[in-house]
């Protein structure tokens, strides 16, 4: 189990003489949450025509998979276009003299903000939060407020956006004189010693600094094994108090030791992940932001990129309370264009808002290590891209009090690698794609380079995993990537001779609409390679898989981001007597091979692996290494639906939401690999269906619908409390399952 460690201080700054003290009687909640009560309306600002909405809301993933769709295989061929929201603010008189804001978490993108028919604010760039000032613009009693959204100008990013105010949104109410959230910092002259600051910004506009230091006796240090937590609240007396959370740590670099954490050198496993939540699309939910978390912990990552732009506060919330080291990632290009309308169309007059935006949001996070100000730039060979890296790095360098390390990801597509070193010593930690082999002969050429692999392919974890440990200059490896995502379709599938063969870049892949390089996929259940790759960094319980006979279903061609078809399956109906290979993941120098109780054969572990090839033959396989063991059993005929939930209670606050595994299984309970089986999902009660999809990225029954097919006789629904207390029911072809709403 995974348990939060958290404790509280409190923090008391008394205001200087003079200021005006507001009264605590009038004081309302300072944070409340509006994602409830939306109308939505696409492509039509008639609010006569639109509907409810719950917020965090993607029209994207509500509609069909389109060939035709002008996102393409980098959106996931789902439609974008133009979107409004309007919502009905009602204000009691305690809001009379109040400053009140509304803040944004994230919108895709073009946003557009009116209070009361009165343009108010906005944000260009999608995945950035924002600020809007409503106090100009309200008055007591109704307000409406009314968001228009621009995602019509495509292509827009290289994977799948979303469309929408996809992240929360919150009232914030504070008196005319308020500490300023996004000032507040926290620095650590030394593991005993927490300095607190902020700005307290006064009604005529001007401001103040605060600061307050606190004694820590005996701390205790966040770490991935141990995130251990500290709770405060900032405090102006009877003005504004603000909670902050934090984690003391020391974060240290250099090539002759590597990543110092807390002292210790620490090796970074790490996983490159992409914001949308699978069949959620890019809705982020903050049980699903969590759980996406969660699931990379339990994966044997301690650590995640976002790649290629900030993450919603839920994730690096989770980051912080599940212990993952985090590199926050602000753009995938700069000037020269990737798409059409990516951000090198915005850089010139947002890119220092859209760093403050990150850093500012996000410096207070333990989780967050390092920075990065780009991935893969185009104009990675112009002199001008050197003073790019250097005005952003130094921005950020003044802007966050830890001083954490900034990186970008670089990359190169022909021989030409040398010229960047410029380039590279602009980052205090330099960022290789798919280039760590170039590091021992880079060590030698600059020995004082500090380097980490921000991509690597999956099929690599071997040779990423020893270099890593060998060389204490390279601090290790980021594999692309930790999920199955929607978009970029195609990377990392395998397929079969007669299918369109190459790579999502090449040519259109539908109907592909998702990447399938993750070691966990839409549904969240691990792949063999994910097995194999904790197994390298952690250590663990012996693993046993099996290869995909080649002719099975088809000649296997493979791609550059994919893994040959592996899985938890001894279920091979018409191979009886041919040959298919087995692979065992052990730590454990030989292992044994036994099929129904006769031994088949022993063989030596290289590369933490072993590799046996036998004929078929139905029944129970087992591998042994040292003391340790696994089994596969091959599965009789499907009989049932076992339907089991990531939790048994909700809450009934519209947001909270549960994740149901869906499996077909035969009469002792086993999954049936090779069932695909129509779904019927019904639920009725306290909780809503928001989505039902399997693992297979070219399966393109939408997600949005009840209905659905099992693939490898899995598959899953997810349900949203409705906000009502009760019991929520889930029948799936007659199996039925019960959640608690309270």
């Amino acid at each position: 189990m995974i348990q939060k460690r958290t404790r509280t201080m409190m923090v008391a700054v008394m205001l200087l003489s003079g200021m005006m003290v507001m009264n605590a009687a009038t004081a309302i909640q300072r944070k409340q949450r509006l994602n409830d009560q939306w109308q939505f309306v696409q492509n039509d600002s008639d609010f006569t025509k639109a509907r409810a909405v719950t917020l965090p809301h993607d029209w994207s993933i509500e509609q069909r998979f389109d060939v035709h769709a002008p996102s393409g295989n980098d959106g996931g061929y789902l439609p974008t276009g133009k979107g409004w929201y309007r919502r009905t603010l009602t204000l009691g008189k305690a809001y009379e003299g109040k400053k009140v804001r509304l803040y944004f978490e994230g919108v895709y993108m073009n946003s557009r903000v009116y209070i009361n028919g009165r343009e108010a604010g906005g944000w260009r760039y999608g995945y950035s939060s924002f600020w809007v000032d409503a106090t100009p613009y309200i008055k007591t009693g109704d307000n409406e407020i009314v968001v228009s959204v621009d995602n019509s100008q495509q292509k827009n990013c290289r994977w799948y956006s979303g469309s929408g105010i996809y992240r929360n949104v919150w009232l914030v109410t504070t008196g005319k004189t308020y500490i300023d959230d996004w000032s507040i910092q926290v620095r650590f002259p030394d593991v005993h010693h927490v300095e607190l600051s902020a700005s307290v910004v006064r009604e005529d506009g001007t401001s103040y600094p605060i600061q307050r230091t606190i004694t820590v006796e005996n701390p205790r240090l966040w770490s991935p094994e141990d995130p251990y937590l500290y709770h405060t609240e900032l405090e102006v007396e009877g003005v504004d108090r603000v909670p902050v959370t934090y984690g003391i740590r020391t974060i240290d670099y250099d090539a002759q030791r590597g990543l110092l954490l807390n002292g210790k050198s620490v090796k970074l496993n790490g996983a490159c992940l992409h914001h949308d939540n699978g069949i959620l699309g890019a809705a982020a939910y903050d049980d699903a932001e969590y759980r996406k978390a969660k699931l990379m912990k339990e994966a044997g990552f301690n650590a995640v990129r976002t790649s290629h732009n900030p993450p919603s506060e839920t994730f690096l919330k989770a980051c912080d309370e599940l212990g993952l080291l985090v590199i926050d990632e602000a753009f995938d290009g700069w000037r020269e264009k990737k798409n059409d309308y990516d951000y090198h169309t915005l850089i010139d007059q947002w890119w220092q808002r859209d760093l403050d935006a990150m850093v500012l949001r996000d410096r207070l996070h333990p989780s967050i290590f390092c920075w990065s100000i780009g991935n893969e730039v185009i104009e990675r060979k112009k002199i001008e891209v050197v003073k790019t890296a250097r005005q952003m790095a130094e921005h950020i360098r003044k802007t966050d009090p830890q001083k954490r390390p900034v990186t970008s990801a670089l990359a190169a597509w022909d021989a030409d690698w040398d010229i960047y070193d410029p380039l590279a010593a602009e980052h205090d930690i330099v960022g290789y794609n798919y280039m760590i082999f170039k590091a021992e002969s880079d060590h030698q050429r600059v020995p004082s380079r500090v380097m980490m692999q921000t991509e690597s392919f999956p099929r690599d974890a071997w040779q990423n995993y020893e270099r890593s440990q060998k060389h204490p200059y390279i601090l290790g490896d980021f594999v692309w990537t930790g999920l199955d995502y929607i978009g970029e379709s195609g990377i990392g599938r395998y397929y079969y001779e007669g299918d369109v063969p190459g790579e999502g870049w090449e040519r259109p892949l539908f109907p592909w609409h998702a990447a399938y390089c993750g070691d966990v996929d839409l549904t969240g259940k691990r792949k063999p390679v994910s097995y194999y790759r904790s197994l390298l960094w952690n250590g663990g319980k012996t693993y046993m898989a099996v290869r995909e006979p080649d002719g099975y279903y088809g000649k296997v061609k493979t791609s550059m981001w994919s893994t040959w078809p592996t899985t938890e399956r001894w279920t091979w109906k018409g191979w009886e007597g041919k040959p298919i290979e087995v692979v065992v993941y052990s730590r454990e120098p030989q292992v044994r091979l036994y099929l129904n109780g006769q031994l088949v054969g022993t063989q030596s572990t290289s590369e933490m692996k072993a590799v046996f090839t036998l004929p078929y033959e139905p029944g129970i396989l087992r591998a042994e290494a040292g003391s340790d063991h696994c089994e596969l059993q091959t599965a009789g005929e499907p009989v049932s639906v076992r339907l089991t939930a990531d939790r048994q209670q909700l809450k009934a606050d519209g947001q909270s939401l549960a994740f149901i595994t869906i499996e077909v299984v035969d009469a002792q309970g086993r999954v049936v690999p090779d069932a695909q089986k129509p779904l019927d999902v019904k639920v009725t009660g306290s909780a809503a269906l928001l989505g039902v999809g399997n693992a297979n990225v070219r399966d393109n029954d939408p997600y949005f619908d009840a209905q659905h097919h099992t693939w490898q006789g899995r598959a899953m629904a997810v349900i949203r409390s409705n906000g009502k207390r009760g019991k929520a029911v889930i029948t799936v072809n007659g199996s039925r399952l019960t959640v608690n709403v309270r």
